[in-house]
């Protein structure tokens, strides 16, 4: 399972604070606990690396869920005695699924402005985009990977060098033995190998 993440700084997106997080510790479709162990990890990586990639502590927490994702984002703060230095609100949908108002723990509902529906749907793409980046991504590396990692006499250099000149795996099927030698370190018998994938 995969969380997104973004942060706004000043009311502006910062794309580079993105991030996708691959759940390590959960098993199952447990979402609540999914987002404990991404808050937590975020969370901690802040404190331990206060000049790392994620840099402060955020001074708001927007979760993209109800009362369950608010508690769990909350038992994560705990865990740093920060439960009461950041607020969390979850987003209450209408019926097209548009944040209309945001809910506290105590399922207090507080109305947004219009230019806070922009901001919080631009929040909610961000999230969204890099998570399909992210899916984008793996695909990729999963094509490559069932093409070329099980060749003997491929590593990760000629790989990259293979992929490089051809473009993509099947591309690499396709070209000329002779082609296919004109790569540095590949011999007949590799090459064989590579129109055999």
């Amino acid at each position: 399972m995969l969380l997104g993440m973004c942060v706004a700084k000043d009311g502006i997106i910062k794309r580079n604070l993105s991030r996708r997080f691959k759940i390590k510790n959960v098993y199952g479709q447990d979402d609540p606990k999914c987002t404990e162990e991404v808050v937590t990890r975020r969370i901690k990586h802040s404190i331990e690396n206060p000049k790392g990639g994620f840099g402060e502590l955020p001074d708001l927490i927007l979760a993209d869920g109800g009362i369950t994702q608010i508690r769990a984002i909350k038992s994560a703060l705990r865990q740093y005695d920060l439960e009461d230095s950041i607020p969390v609100f979850g987003m209450v949908k209408d019926d097209k699924h548009s944040t209309r108002a945001l809910v506290d723990e105590n399922r207090n509902e507080f109305e947004i402005s219009e230019n806070l529906f922009f901001f919080i749907t631009n929040l909610q793409n961000e999230v969204h985009n890099t998570a399909i980046e992210y899916h984008r991504k793996l695909r990729e590396k999963e094509m490559t990977k069932s093409g070329l990692d099980d060749i003997e006499g491929i590593g990760e250099k000629r790989r990259t060098e293979l992929l490089k000149k051809f473009g993509t795996v099947q591309k690499i099927k396709e070209a000329d033995i002779e082609d296919l030698m004109m790569i540095k370190g590949i011999t007949l018998e590799i090459a064989e190998r590579l129109k055999k994938m």
